[in-house]
Order: C-alpha cells, then structure tokens, then sequence
C-alpha cells in the first residue's frame, strides 16, 4: 500500500504543478488575444509592458486557480474512470475560477491591472490549456499504470455474480494496481461461471491460511461481497484485518436490493428509513431542467434541421413510405405519448413478428436506416417532443406500452425510471446498454441517473452521446 500512496501523492503533486502553468500560460494567453492577437479593438493604445503589468495580477490568481481544483477533488489520486467523464468538472472548475478573478479585480481594481475583456478570454484560453495538459497527464498516468506491477492484492469473500463482476471492475482500472488474487466461499452454491475455478481457495472458514501467506505474499485487502454469513462473522472478520493490517470492505445488501439514497425519519421516537426523494423532486431542480429543456431542443432543432432535410430525401429514394415515424411510448408516471423518429426501416417491419427489439443486422433495417442509427440521428425528431414538454434531453430512454407491462412484472423496480421525463439520450444509452441489451442493466443505470442529477451531469451524458456507438443498430 505504501508504494501506491507515493506513486499516488507524485501524481498529485505533478498535476498542482502542471495546473499551474496550464493557467499561467492560459492568462499570458488571454491577455495576447486581448491585445496583441487583432481580434479585437484597443480603444486607449496598448501599453508596451502589458505582459509585465498583468504578472502580479496573474501570481494572485493563480493560487485561487488551484484552491478550487483542490475542492472540487481534481487532485485525488488513482484517476479512476473514463477521461471525457472528468471535461464537466475542470468546466465547473473554470467558471468558478472566472467568478473569483472577477472579485479579485473589483477588490484590486486600484491596485492589479486588469481588462475585463481579458479576464473573459482566459476563460477560454485556460480551460482549453488545463483540459489539454490534463489529458497528457491522464495518459501518461495511465500508462505508467498499464506497465507497473500490481501491488495491491485483493481477496473476495464471495462467489456469487457480485464477485465476479467486482473482479471485471477491478481488471479494467488499472490506476488501481490491484489484482484479484482469490475468492473464498461464503455458501454452499456454485461459483458464477465468470469466476475462474483455480482462483476459488476454499471457504470462508479458511480465511486466515489463504489471506496470511508468506510475508510477500500476503492479502492487502479483503472486499466481502456477500453477506449471508451473519453479523457476527462479518465483525469477526473486520477484527482479523484490523489486527493483519488488512483494509476491508464490504458491498452492502442494499446494492442487490435497490440503489437509492436512503433516508431516515423520526415520528416522535420512532426512526423510519425510507427511500429519499429523487433530485427532480424539488422544484426549482425542475425548472432548471425545464429550462434546459427548451434552450436545448430550440438549438437541436436549428442546427438539426438540414440533416434532417438531407435524411428525408435519402429515405424517399431508399424505400416507399413516410420520413417520420411516430411510435407510442410510455412517458412520465407510464402516460403514453406519441415519440418522433425519422424512418429507418420498412414499412411492414412488424406486420409479422408484432413489437420486437432490433437486432444487429436486422433486415428490417434499411441502409440509409443503418447509417442514421449508427450515428444517432434517427432520434433528431424528437426535439420536438422535448420541445413539446413530452421528453427531456436526458433522462430513461422510453418505452413502448408492450414492453412496459411485460418489464414491470418481471423486473424489480422497473416502474421507478418513470418518476421522470423520459430522454432523447440517457445514461445507460451512452454506456452501450440499448437494443437487446440486459433490461436489468439498463434499470441499474437509468435509477442511477435519477439519483445523482445535475446539470453536470446531463452535460456529460450529452457529450458522451457523440461519440456512443456501442449496440447502436
């Protein structure tokens, strides 16, 4: 564990000094643009030691700069997770910076030389060059991760599908160094097929010959992924790592069960625990939304429409039949609306088969079809129903009334993804989980999603819609 927490704290200490010349150079930068670039007028002349007049200026905000990088958690180390997931944050990062220049230069203002002009510009300029040095740091951490040893080793006590997609989890962040070095049993059930068998070293009850081996060889962590064994035996256990020096963790029950928020109430001296409310319960959250809603159907439309018109004419000469295609789906609370699509496959499609998903290389699908679903832009249409207060821009892909009741009696907490507006794009979309991917899946991501809002959030889901191809057919 030491070793990661030297690498880790290197890593941190790296990205401080990296921020800061990112913003040094991004102010230098904007006060070029400002005066030097011709882009725009100087009404007063420009002083010939511009650059020397805005360095005090520059080494007071500088600090600033990373005091705000430092609350948002932009220095934890391992960066664990996808790069583009992190682009909102160092966004956040850079128009609360923009508001603390702005106060510093009314405290200053007869002191520190400043344009405002310039102090916009560097909005830019800085978060261009902090995003850009960030993502060679990224890389760099990445790599230097991929070919270093593994030296955290971890035992999972469990067997069950948990385990096994805990070991997936584990294998695909490398910044995390650690690698899954045995299960041990906690029932009599056979392990999930993914396990692999001669990494199954006993029962439970063979915990500390398994996670005391020679000295090099020792278990650092142990992560419990099943709870059936009792209460007793889970506090036998976090007293044998604290004594081994053992980190422990455990995935609760919750995480099989259900993934909210959980609350708790009193009614006089009786506690309650419930389930919280949803972020989109609170009124003003929905406005904003709402807001966001209609700015962002307004421009989708405007910018849309010559690839629509395009589209249309490539449908008409592909095959017979309407542009548009206009399916029932079910909305907010389960009312169902009419949802706006631009045709992708024939007209008979399921005058034989009834409602179905798409499969990959599904005949029915047209080519000119196959081409706007690949790319996403067979759901252009429906800006309009944003537009129209029938969707959201993100949010719980809808679904049609066949689907609805089949899922909501086979599938736990199906209904909840209807607590909400549905979505031209959502969460578990971006993350390959449509078309006839796992239902369950997608209901992990789609509550996920309407626990956690924000609008960071959106605008993350947004920008990963671009560039999401995964089971796109």
């Amino acid at each position: 564990m030491g070793k990661r927490d030297t690498s880790d704290v290197v890593d941190s200490l790296v990205a401080v000094v990296a921020d800061a010349v990112a913003v040094v150079l991004g102010m230098y930068l904007a006060v070029w643009v400002r005066f030097d670039s011709g882009w725009l007028p100087i009404p007063f002349g420009r002083h010939p030691d511009i650059y020397m007049e805005y360095t005090s200026g520059i080494l007071l905000v500088v600090p600033i700069y990373l005091l705000i990088f430092r609350s948002l958690g932009l220095y934890v180390r391992p960066q664990i997770g996808r790069f583009e997931d992190k682009i909102p944050r160092l966004v956040r990062a850079s128009g609360l910076c923009l508001v603390a220049a702005m106060v510093l230069a009314f405290v200053f203002k007869n002191i520190v030389e400043y344009s405002t002009m310039a102090i916009f510009a560097s909005v830019a300029t800085v978060t261009l060059l902090v995003v850009l040095e960030r993502y060679v740091l990224f890389r760099l951490e990445l790599h230097y991760a991929r070919h270093s040893t593994a030296i955290n080793r971890v035992l999972i006590l469990g067997t069950d599908p948990v385990a096994a997609h805990l070991k997936r989890s584990l294998e695909n962040e490398p910044k995390l160094r650690s690698r899954v070095v045995g299960f041990l049993r906690t029932d009599l059930s056979e392990p999930d097929a993914d396990i692999p068998r001669d990494l199954v070293k006993g029962t439970i009850d063979e915990l500390a010959a398994v996670a005391l081996l020679e000295e090099e060889d020792k278990v650092d962590q142990i992560i419990l992924t099943n709870s059936v064994i009792g209460h007793q035996r889970i506090v036998d256990i976090i007293l044998f790592c604290e004594r081994e020096l053992i980190r422990f963790n455990m995935v609760p029950d919750l995480f099989r069960i259900l993934t909210s928020n959980m609350d708790m109430q009193s009614v006089d001296d009786i506690p309650m625990l419930g389930i919280s409310q949803w972020p989109l319960d609170h009124f003003w959250k929905r406005v904003l939304k709402r807001s966001e809603d209609i700015i962002g159907s307004l421009l989708g439309l405007l910018v849309s429409a010559p690839v629509i018109a395009i589209a249309a004419v490539l449908i008409r000469r592909e095959s017979p039949g309407p542009i548009f295609y206009a399916q029932e789906r079910c909305g907010e609370k389960g009312e169902p609306f009419p949802i706006y699509k631009l045709r992708t496959m024939r007209t008979d499609a399921e005058s034989e088969s009834g409602p179905v998903f798409t499969a990959e290389e599904d005949p029915r699908v047209t080519r000119i079809g196959r081409f706007l679903r690949r790319h996403n832009l067979d759901e252009l249409p429906q800006f309009w129903n944003v537009l129209r207060g029938e969707m959201s821009l993100v949010g719980p892909r809808p679904e049609r009334p066949h689907f609805v009741e089949k899922f909501k009696e086979d599938i736990g907490r199906y209904m909840w993804r209807h607590v909400s507006k549905p979505g031209v794009t959502g969460w578990a979309q971006v993350n390959g989980l449509r078309g006839n991917t796992s239902i369950e899946e997608r209901i992990k991501y789609d509550l996920y999603y309407l626990e956690n809002w924000s609008l960071s959030l959106d605008f993350k889901i947004l920008v990963k819609t671009f560039m999401a191809r995964e089971n796109a057919y």
